[in-house]
């Protein structure tokens, strides 16, 4: 069984920068770019009229999500890759995601207040990653508790990848399990 990628939030939020650098990366070659609208790419070891990819590059066109969702469908052909193995190398945000894991560091807390960055193992489109967190009082607390105890957490908020490194921000609903 194959899983297709159809939720309009997160293909709203696949950045077209993100993709154009993902299929540079992966020897595809942009043939075509109409300003603020579309690029075309080609990839050098297919015939060019076998497999393009038509990339919109406004978020706001009103078909965007559909039309990343064929990139996907072609991306997976290609690759022969999942779609959610291939959406986690492309997610860059996601807003109000919950997300479960464990506390496997926690970084010397803030000398003004009760607070501190901590680093979570999490599942994020179905893949394990590490995932920094700023977190103030209660919260902090909690994922003291956690890391010490070994307790498996979970946690609202709107995760960003920045360099490659997964943020969470505007966290939510952290509670600890205490299984």
């Amino acid at each position: 069984m194959k899983a297709i990628i159809s939720d309009v939030e997160i293909l709203k939020n696949l950045e077209p920068s993100s993709l154009a650098t993902y299929l540079h990366q992966r020897g595809w070659i942009e043939k075509n770019n109409v300003p603020n609208q579309v690029s075309t790419w080609i990839r050098d070891t297919f015939a060019l009229d076998k497999i393009k990819i038509y990339l919109p590059l406004d978020p706001e066109f009103e078909d965007y999500p559909r039309r990343m969702s064929e990139i996907m469908e072609i991306l997976e052909k290609v690759e022969n890759r999942s779609q959610l193995e291939i959406l986690s190398d492309l997610i860059t945000n996601v807003c109000n995601i919950t997300l479960r894991g464990i506390v496997i560091q926690i970084q010397t807390p803030n000398s003004d207040k009760l607070s501190g960055e901590i680093t979570i193992y999490g599942v994020v489109i179905d893949k394990l990653q590490k995932i920094k967190t700023e977190l103030n009082d209660i919260y902090y607390i909690l994922a003291i508790k956690a890391y010490q105890e070994r307790l498996p957490i979970a946690c609202t908020g709107d995760l960003v990848k920045v360099n490659n490194t997964f943020i969470l921000k505007n966290v939510c609903n952290f509670t600890v399990d205490k299984q």
